[in-house]
Order: structure tokens, then C-alpha cells, then sequence
């Protein structure tokens, strides 16, 4: 009577989709305890109000906490022949500083692109190509004194001892990570992708600034977003308090927008990943996961500037945070802003669902993933 008074569920009410769980019929003790026997022994997923692919996830975390837990355990050092450690990350050690390219010539740069006070992203291109450069630098010393300490030449410090170390298990050092903008990828990944961030940087240089910018690619993503608010509010006059973002996601392959060439206002980015969700290109709206794939490809996205109540509140959008990293947690930085956390966007959903809905799904934007 207490259920059907406060609750109103019937019988056989079903709490989930597959049918795994329902409201019993009325009946004495032994009924429900049999109704109990028969749930499943693991809760699934869709308990929680998260997608099948969440258990997926929840293995692969499973799965890397034990492997780079036995990964720590190997030895050292070997007794028989072949190859020894010590060689091995010598040997790395060159792989990946052949694979660097020299430092930015940052004055260089500031020639090409001066600061302006009509162009901010200037002084934007200028900041990284510093912050970049210190990480080089930080990744090369540190790669050839642990060459040298393996050789003999200089003491094995506890620093070298870690990149060492941490070269053996094919993570990043963190002698590395105090200079270095957040990231979980194993370390052949890393390098791979700071490389790439370099390569993006190197043609902002030699070639302008690019009709579309890789959101990905910048050490301080914050920065960025700062100077394209500056550079509309220093050509419309407004205060750049009293402004913030708009967005409108861009159809794939459409011919509405031409992104060989710079906006108007604002600017196009891309290289955002979605994740508890995907991007129905059909209907141009946030859409349940396909099985098995946890991250899908977000199309260019709009960033335009506007008034603070120009912004219409009444669209039927979903509020999705941008992240970094899928760790999804920061500190504050001396700026005052996250180590992780970038903005928010806002994502047009179906009349199915609402924000509540994608909320219990996790969904969020990376900038990265972890492979």
C-alpha cells in the first residue's frame, strides 16, 4: 500500500530498458527474496542512468591500473645477455631527441607578428611559442644528461633516476610534466603529439594565422580564447566584461560556411572529441553513443563573441564542459584559471531528451584522449 500510495508503480514496472529490473509483485517474504536472488549478481551500467559503453570504460581503468602496477614491478636490470635497460633507453633517448625540432626563434617571430593592439592573437602566438620553447628545452637537457649518466660522464640524480624510470615504463617524466601542458598519454604518444603541436605552431609562423585553429594544439587554450573576446571587443568597443561566447557546431562538408577563410567575428576551431555521447550529423543535436565506441569526432565549431544578454537562455541546449584531459579535474592555476577545465559549450539536444538527461551520461568535449 506504501508503494502504490507514494510511489505508483504497478507491477512489473520497469526501472530500466533491458527489463533487468522491475518493480515484484505483491507478495509475502520468501517472494522477495527469490525476486532479489535473481537480480544480477554485478550492477549494470544502466542502474547508474550511464551508457552500456561506461562498463567498457570502467574496464579499460581497470585494466591500466593493473598493468602499469606489474609494469613497475619488472627489474631494472638483467643478468642474461641481449639487450640491456641501459642501452634500451639510450637508445630512446636519441630516437626522440632526432625527432625534436630546434627551439622557436621567438624574436623571429615577433617580427613576423608584432604585437598589435588591433591583433591580439599575436601576442597569443608569441606566449606559446615561450611556453613551448621552455618544454623543449626542459625535454632535451633532461634526455641528454640521462644519456650522459647512463655513460658514466655525470652522477645519476634522482631527477635522471626518474626519467630513467619513467622512459623504462613508457610514461611521461615528471620532470617533464611541471613544464608541460596536462596530458595522459603514454609517452611514445606524447612525444608524437607534441610534435604535432609544434608542427601547428611552426606553420602559424611561416604562414599567418589559419582560417581554423586547432583548439588542441595550444599549451594555455585559455589564452587563446582571451585574445579572440579581446579582438571583438577592441573593434566593437564593448567592454570585454560584458561579453562571451556563442557557438553554432558547423555541419560537416557544408557549403553554408567557407572554412578556408577566417570568420567575420569569432573564429572556427576543431579537434574536440566527444565523449558519453556522439554528434548526429543528420539532426544536428547530441545523440546516444553507438556500441563500443566511447569517443566520437566533434565537426569545426563557431566561437562568436556577443553581449551577455544577447545570449538566448530559452534554446534547448545542453551545457557540456571541455576538458583537457578525460581526468576531468584541475587545480586553479596562478592565472586563476583550471589546469583542465577550458569553457563550456552549448550543444543543441533533441526534444527526447533534456540536459538531466546527458548529465547522468557524463557527456563532456576533450581537447585529447589518452591514446
Amino acid at each position: 500500500c506504501i508503494r502504490d500510495r507514494y510511489m505508483g508503480f504497478e507491477d512489473d514496472y520497469m526501472f530500466t530498458p533491458s527489463g533487468s529490473y522491475f518493480a515484484p509483485a505483491e507478495g509475502n517474504l520468501e517472494s522477495y527474496r527469490e525476486f532479489i536472488k535473481r537480480l544480477p549478481r554485478i550492477d549494470e551500467t544502466e542502474v547508474f542512468g550511464l551508457h552500456p559503453n561506461a562498463e567498457i570504460s570502467s574496464a579499460i581503468n581497470e585494466t591500466n591500473t593493473l598493468l602499469s602496477t606489474a609494469l613497475s614491478l619488472l627489474p631494472r636490470s638483467t643478468s642474461g645477455g641481449g639487450i640491456t635497460p641501459e642501452q634500451m633507453i639510450m637508445e630512446k633517448c636519441k630516437a626522440t631527441l632526432a625527432k625534436l625540432p630546434p627551439l622557436f626563434d621567438v624574436e623571429e617571430a615577433a617580427k613576423r607578428h608584432p604585437v598589435m593592439y588591433e591583433e591580439s592573437m599575436n601576442t597569443v602566438l608569441q606566449q606559446e611559442l615561450m611556453r613551448f620553447n621552455r618544454l623543449l628545452g626542459t625535454i632535451r637537457s633532461s634526455l641528454d644528461l640521462t644519456i650522459k649518466a647512463i655513460e658514466g660522464l655525470v652522477v645519476m640524480s634522482a631527477e635522471l633516476e626518474d626519467v630513467f624510470n619513467k622512459m623504462f615504463d613508457n610514461i611521461i617524466p615528471e620532470t617533464w610534466m611541471k613544464v608541460s601542458y596536462p596530458s595522459l598519454k603514454p609517452l611514445g604518444s606524447y612525444i608524437n603529439d607534441l610534435i604535432e603541436r609544434l608542427h601547428f605552431l611552426e606553420r602559424w609562423v611561416k604562414e599567418g594565422a589559419p582560417p581554423t585553429y586547432w583548439l588542441s594544439g595550444f599549451y594555455f587554450t585559455q589564452s587563446f580564447l582571451t585574445g579572440t573576446m579581446q579582438n571583438y571587443a577592441r573593434k566593437t568597443k564593448i567592454p570585454i566584461d560584458k561579453l562571451t561566447f556563442d557557438f553554432q557546431v558547423i555541419p560537416r562538408d557544408s557549403s553554408e560556411f567557407n572554412l578556408a577563410k577566417p570568420p567575420e567575428i569569432g573564429c572556427y576551431v576543431y579537434g574536440l572529441f566527444l565523449e558519453g555521447a556522439r554528434w548526429d550529423d543528420d539532426n544536428l543535436c547530441l545523440a546516444e553513443s553507438q556500441p563500443k565506441i566511447l569517443y566520437t569526432k566533434m565537426p569545426h565549431i563557431w566561437l562568436i563573441p556577443k553581449e551577455q544578454d544577447q545570449i538566448d537562455d530559452g534554446k534547448h541546449e545542453y551545457t557540456c564542459p571541455v576538458y583537457k584531459t578525460s581526468r576531468r579535474a584541475g587545480t586553479l592555476s596562478t592565472t586563476g584559471h583550471s589546469t583542465n577545465y577550458v569553457l563550456s559549450i552549448k550543444l543543441p539536444m533533441s526534444y527526447d531528451h533534456d540536459y538531466r538527461h546527458w548529465i547522468k551520461r557524463g557527456v563532456a568535449m576533450l581537447t585529447q584522449l589518452n591514446d
